[in-house]
């Protein structure tokens, strides 16, 4: 392993398709010359168009593999993906504060499939927001902010005291502005603006972008860096192919 080349680790599941999960989040970190770690959540039968089946992984499996990672190498940053619940996810993201409090963390908050298979109920919000102010970045979409957030978009999109994390929200399904992603800070709201490549829908695109964001956090990047860099990224694999799934390239 190259020492010139961060660590980046992504603790998602596995899309035996590899458009989503760690194998995309694999891909995208070799592209951006991170080494990547990756620990599973969950095994999953799935292609790029039907979700059938998951399978979730141990959490104290996934617990000691976490500890495992972090005893023997310097992680930079952190991308998690699936998981079952918000106490799996708190555990996970506990952890990780507690093995590395300075190790950047992102969550792409993967709450259904696109065939509405709900993996992830949120009954405590007070609990949620807990767990996200321990956590660097959350990307969700417009339909996923709305779960993490409710009334998120009819106030205008400017909850600031509900926000205990920084927000990436995805313009995928911005029906006012596609394309245009919204990046909610501490401070500040800035509008992340499409280019003009002509972009199709891709499985895991979320993943892409996430883990994309997470590579560029380990390259020392701010945040606002790293998602404007990470969107040149997922622009480039979204205009890749006309199929779901793209081909990854810098």
């Amino acid at each position: 392993m190259s020492a010139n080349r961060p660590f980046v680790l992504t603790i998602a599941g596995l899309d035996p398709s590899g458009g989503a999960g760690i194998l995309a989040d694999i891909k995208t970190f070799e592209q951006h010359k991170v080494t990547g770690f990756a620990i599973t959540t969950a095994n999953t039968i799935q292609t790029e168009n039907t979700f059938y089946e998951i399978q979730w992984t141990d959490l104290s499996f996934v617990i000691r593999s976490i500890e495992t990672l972090f005893l023997n190498y310097k992680i930079s940053a952190v991308k998690i993906g699936i998981v079952s619940s918000l106490y799996d996810l708190n555990r996970i993201v506990s952890t990780l504060k507690m093995l590395s409090p300075s190790t950047k963390i992102v969550w792409d908050p993967v709450l259904r499939s696109t065939t509405n298979f709900e993996f992830m109920t949120i009954k405590d919000y007070s609990d949620l927001h807990k767990i996200l102010s321990k956590i660097d970045l959350i990307t969700p979409n417009y339909n996923e902010i709305e779960i993490l957030f409710p009334g998120f978009i009819s106030k205008n999109l400017r909850p600031q005291n509900e926000i205990t994390t920084n927000i990436l929200l995805k313009g995928g399904h911005n029906e006012s502005a596609i394309g245009t992603d919204l990046l909610f800070l501490k401070n500040e709201v800035l509008d992340l603006l499409p280019t003009n490549k002509k972009c199709f829908e891709k499985h895991g695109s979320g993943c892409v972008l996430s883990s994309a964001i997470a590579s560029n956090l380990a390259l020392n990047q701010n945040i606002t860096e790293a998602c404007k860099n990470a969107k040149i990224y997922i622009e480039n694999y979204l205009s890749s192919s006309s199929t779901l799934i793209g081909y990854h390239y810098v």
